[in-house]
């Protein structure tokens, strides 16, 4: 075995971006939730970049900005496809990227999701993965169970689920399908399983009603940072997402995460951390931290406020705004969104190259091809014009 070492990269895909208003950046889809045109072109455009994978968060019902209608208005993370009907879409227009699709184990029913992923990955040709979940957030009003279990609760129902879905894609033996047309035989019925579980949670007869998956069990990828999350991943994920805020912090977890996993039998190897990063880019640093200034600068007030009240939630303050009235503060931050704004715009509309490029096609050129850039449509390089205008 090689003990050279490769990168696995995933593209996590937000809709119209993670940022909380990246919907109106002036290049943004603003539609991108329920656009299948700009899904499939990230989708190839990551597979043409080498990504290993790409995926895509998801809650079972409505974001929590939803409770505040001034938050509902101006946020875009509200509404978007189901993640295992876009993934069987896009395999279909692709060919080796992986799909990795978040579904919860509090709000869904194991036999159903063992079936979806089981489906999604014969269609996708041994593609699929799942995030699993717990769903931190109570969205228990839109379900008929009596309300939102408690934390420790959802971690031992997510147990029992994970190990019921397992089985139930163990239905089937890899070759239980004989489909001799000449006898008459399509199925040999000593390769199919009975499942009979009987658990605290679930209680399923089985088999399942799909064949055995591709890949045996679609790839298991979890995201918990808590107690009982680095548990389940360490017994029973293959790739762990995480998002820590400093290297000290990574590196703890990493070390954690990994020291679990010979407990259950397991080699470090056998658990793939993944970090997440929110890269901002630029020709330069000063010209990222102006696109980045920028984007901030689109963040309206109400949202600003809304954040910041979840992050303070549990906590008081301590006359940090005592003296500072919101209408202070709100005039303040639309004095920096003007100056964010102002850094970003020129430099947008000083491209040296476009200059010159465009100097070089119309320099010679008739009127008519001039007037002809003016509505971005010249055809000689329509992107290049996009860009000059904005």
């Amino acid at each position: 075995m090689s003990d050279k070492r490769q990168l696995k990269l995933g593209a996590f895909i937000m809709a119209t971006g993670h940022h909380v208003s990246a919907w109106r950046h002036p290049a943004s889809q603003a539609d991108a939730g329920h656009n299948i045109d700009h899904y499939k072109k990230l989708a190839q455009t990551a597979e043409r970049g080498k990504f290993d994978l790409v995926f895509v968060a998801d809650s079972p019902a409505g974001w929590e900005r939803a409770k505040d209608p001034e938050a509902l208005r101006r946020t875009s993370q509200g509404a978007h496809f189901e993640p295992l009907t876009l993934w069987a879409a896009l395999s279909q227009v692709t060919s080796h990227i992986g799909f990795v699709a978040t579904a919860s184990t509090t709000y869904e029913d194991p036999y159903l999701l063992a079936r979806k992923f089981a489906s999604l990955d014969h269609i996708s040709k041994g593609r699929a993965a799942w995030n699993v979940v717990t769903t931190g957030s109570d969205v228990s009003k839109n379900f008929s169970i009596p309300g939102h279990p408690a934390h420790a609760d959802r971690y031992e129902r997510a147990e029992e689920f994970v190990d019921l879905v397992k089985g139930l894609w163990d239905s089937y033996e890899d070759d239980a399908f004989i489909r001799d047309k000449e006898n008459g035989v399509y199925l040999d019925p000593d390769k199919v399983h009975q499942l009979n579980h009987q658990g605290k949670f679930f209680s399923v007869s089985g088999p399942l009603n799909v064949g055995r998956p591709i890949q045996g069990y679609p790839v298991i990828v979890q995201a918990g940072a808590s107690e009982p999350g680095r548990e389940l991943a360490a017994r029973t994920a293959e790739m762990i997402f995480t998002a820590n805020q400093t290297l000290q912090d990574a590196q703890e977890f990493y070390a954690d995460v990994k020291g679990r996993l010979g407990r259950y039998g397991r080699s470090p190897d056998q658990l793939l951390v993944s970090p997440g990063i929110f890269p901002v880019l630029g020709g330069t640093e000063k010209e990222a931290q102006d696109n980045y200034d920028y984007i901030q600068s689109l963040i309206h007030p109400s949202i600003a406020w809304t954040i910041l009240r979840a992050a303070l939630q549990g906590h008081r303050p301590f006359g940090l705004f005592a003296r500072r009235p919101r209408s202070t503060l709100a005039a303040e931050y639309r004095a920096q969104q003007k100056q964010a704004q102002a850094r970003y715009r020129p430099r947008r509309a000083q491209q040296p190259d476009a200059a010159a490029a465009l100097s070089g096609c119309c320099r010679r050129s008739r009127p008519s091809h001039r007037r002809r850039h003016a509505r971005a449509d010249c055809g000689r390089h329509p992107g290049l014009v996009r860009q000059w205008r904005r």
